[in-house]
């Protein structure tokens, strides 16, 4: 007996992996059949569902037709539940409105296949209990407990331990109270009896659909069990169905005829195993050796490091003794013209000396090393350098070098991510290549990570790629990134890709397209059918104008807007300026000042007319510190002029910069400043204040030939940003 039950609970434990709910990875509570016919508990449903739905999904039918009905509320999950199943990521619903009449449905992936499923309008209550499962996982509990039996319910003090339970009285008795209780040629003798248990819960399979119908079809086309009024004029009146006991017997046989071809293959499956347990050691062992070689590989690097470092210090060290003696002669030499020292004491005692020829003799040397002596005074030259300019090491390239530094693989190429293509605005868009076609990965893994000053650790996040170019949205503004990529073929994976960093723009993308309503003047501009490019034609209409040239006038600038204001809030967008542009003028202005501008036309005017013209007209300086309700600077010839401020210099060449190849422009709108960026670095040329009184545009102003083409993702108002932009 006792051996019968440790095979029992030897036998019933191999199987606990079935018996894990997947989505709160503890075993079956109630658990429901899905559609796709895996299993859930019943109150991991609920949770799923309540993450979403404060309501009660156990009588939508009552809330359609009656909605003052009281709703029946669902005990809160646990917080910990709920983040777990938040991190499965097993959510996602189809919208609905609350309180609405018309029929609802919930969609979710299944834990265990995550395929999408459609709960219909009866949510939970068209879901089957798993009674068989349910009945295992008894079986599996009373197994793990098989060290506490039991007791009689009937015995008298002290109970036998029970060997049956009759599901129909739900007690348990001894062999026996059991006959006592349940004698033969009585109707007792009929109850169904099974082996020791606590779960008297009766197995009677009612259909969801009816509750008060016992389920006696199965449909072969949906594959679950139904009753006769489904089939009558329920969801299977058209649908193929047989009896219960003919699904049961057939099932039984294919179920049956599995097992055994399973049991049969049994010395295979473990011949299996056992070659899995040999490539899992060996495995670790590789492993193990390839940390002992990579380490190797290091060793040999620090020794060739720690060699040139001695061999240069060792220099350095040459170097700066020789110096050192140079300079340490050279002040003895000059303490020797001290006064009682040296040369100079020497030759005081050769003055001393009466006998002419004798001091003819010694003084003419001694006067010409004095005169050499007084020579060093009036060029004095140190006799050598303090510098060691020409002993410091560039280790540039070998950082370099050793920052590339990878595992060699000939499986798959080191993809490289591509600078130029590669986009950034609150969205990314990151391209990569690689340098040979024949060992192009099959999949990638794109990273990216938050450069932080507070928080220099942060993790890598990461997103699978079957192309090579993707869409990282909900980025922060005005933030630092760094971008990675890896390839994968098969189980070969190549090393990671330099780091790219990229800046994302001060403010949110403000989407807009050219007015052709407003200030468009179609005799000058050429506007595209997407409204997102503008040209200025430099032809008829200026040759017409030539005439009135010689006598000091200009011809007047073409206005055009964005087709949206703004009123509050920070925003950013960008534009190209095509680099044959002879003037082009790009920045903000109220709607008063357009009024003023688009309202009141000119033929002609005087380039000292405006005040932000991008000439040394002088009209600048008087007015810089008044804000003004608009803020254009001159792009042209491929230049960016900076006009004149109080801290700029006036000097011209000051004041040009070379045209950036896109051009951002960000209006703080509440604190009425406005800057203009190099877009593709995200580097800021120039900002000063606005007036923001009223509706601020995007403005712009074409003289002579030119174009103006505003990016994609800020035209994304009407062009949807798709991940194959």
């Amino acid at each position: 007996m006792e051996g019968d039950c440790v095979e029992s609970l030897a036998t019933i434990k191999n199987i606990e992996r079935e018996l894990i709910c997947p989505a709160c990875k503890e075993l079956f509570t109630h658990p429901l059949i899905l559609p796709c016919q895996h299993s859930i508990c019943h109150k991991c449903v609920k949770e799923i569902l309540l993450l979403t739905f404060d309501d009660s999904f156990n009588d939508v039918a009552s809330e359609s037709s009656c909605q003052s009905s009281p709703r029946l509320r669902v005990q809160s999950p646990s917080m910990d539940k709920i983040d777990r199943i938040n991190r499965a990521g097993l959510i996602n619903y189809s919208g609905w409105k609350r309180n609405s009449l018309t029929p609802r449905t919930t969609t979710f992936p299944c834990p265990g296949c995550e395929h999408d499923i459609d709960l219909g309008e009866r949510g939970i209550n068209g879901l089957f209990r798993n009674f068989t499962l349910e009945t295992i996982v008894e079986r599996y509990r009373q197994a793990a407990r098989a060290a506490t039996a039991i007791m009689c319910d009937l015995c008298k003090p002290p109970p036998q331990e029970s060997t049956k339970s009759c599901m129909d009285c739900s007690a348990s008795y001894c062999n026996e109270c059991f006959k006592i209780y349940h004698p033969w040629g009585t109707v007792k003798a009929q109850h169904e009896y099974v082996g020791p248990t606590t779960n008297f819960r009766p197995k009677i399979l009612m259909c969801p659909e009816h509750e008060m119908e016992r389920v006696n079809m199965y449909c072969e086309l949906c594959r679950r069990p139904v009753c006769h009024l489904c089939k009558l004029g329920g969801n299977h009146s058209n649908h193929r169905v047989t009896t219960i006991s003919s699904a049961y017997k057939t099932l039984k046989e294919k179920l049956s005829k599995d097992i055994d071809y399973l049991i049969g293959k049994e010395s295979q499956v473990r011949s299996q195993i056992s070659e899995l347990n040999l490539l899992m050691k060996e495995t670790e062992c590789n492993g193990e050796r390839a940390k002992e070689e990579a380490a190797s590989h290091f060793n040999k690097l620090f020794e060739v490091l720690e060699e040139k470092k001695t061999s240069i210090i060792k220099a350095i060290d040459v170097s700066k003794k020789l110096r050192l003696d140079k300079f340490q002669a050279q002040m003895e030499e000059y303490q020797g013209l001290l006064e009682n020292n040296g040369l100079v004491g020497y030759a005081q005692e050769v003055l001393k000396e009466t006998d002419q020829s004798c001091f003819v003799q010694t003084a003419k040397q001694l006067h010409l090393r004095i005169q050499k002596a007084t020579e060093s005074l009036k060029t004095f030259r140190p006799a050598a350098q303090t510098s060691f300019e020409d002993y410091v090491v560039d280790a540039s390239k070998q950082e370099e070098l050793l920052g590339e530094l990878a595992f060699f693989s000939n499986g798959v190429d080191i993809p490289e991510i591509n600078e130029e293509q590669s986009k950034i605005y609150n969205n990314a868009l990151i391209c990569w290549h690689h340098s040979e076609k024949k060992n192009k990965a099959d999949s990638y893994i794109l990273e990216y990570r938050k450069i932080s000053r507070e928080e220099e650790m942060l993790t890598w996040s990461e997103t699978e790629v079957y192309s090579t170019s993707k869409v990282i949205s909900d980025l922060e503004s005005n933030s630092s990134y760094a971008f990675r990529v890896r390839g994968y073929k098969g189980s070969v994976c190549s090393p990671c890709s330099r780091e790219v960093i990229l800046h994302t723009p001060p403010a949110s993308v403000f989407s807009f397209l050219f007015d052709e309503k407003c200030g468009y003047n179609n005799e000058h501009l050429l506007l595209n059918l997407k409204r997102d490019r503008v040209d200025s034609r430099a032809g008829f209409s200026l040759l017409l104008a030539a005439e009135r040239v010689h006598v000091g006038c200009y011809t007047s600038l073409d206005y055009i807007i964005g087709d949206t204001g703004i009123t509050k809030g920070k925003h950013f967008w960008a534009l190209r300026v095509e680099p044959y542009s002879y003037m082009v003028k790009v920045g903000v202005a109220s709607n008063d000042k357009l009024q003023e501008w688009l309202h009141n036309p000119r033929d002609i005017s005087s380039p000292r007319y405006e005040q932000d013209s991008g000439h040394d007209s002088g009209s600048e300086d008087t007015c810089f510190d008044s804000s003004q309700p608009f803020t254009l600077v001159t792009v042209g010839m491929k230049k960016f002029f900076v006009p004149k401020s109080p801290t700029s210099s006036n000097e011209p060449e000051n004041r040009v910069l070379p045209m950036p190849a896109c051009i951002g422009i960000f209006l703080d709108y509440d604190k009425g400043k406005v800057g203009f960026y190099d877009a593709d670095h995200m580097k800021c040329l120039y900002e000063r204040q606005v007036d923001c009184s009223g509706t601020m545009y995007p403005a712009f102003a074409l003289m002579g030939s030119g174009g103006i083409q505003l990016e994609e993702p800020i035209t994304a108002k009407y062009l949807e940003y798709q991940d194959n932009l």
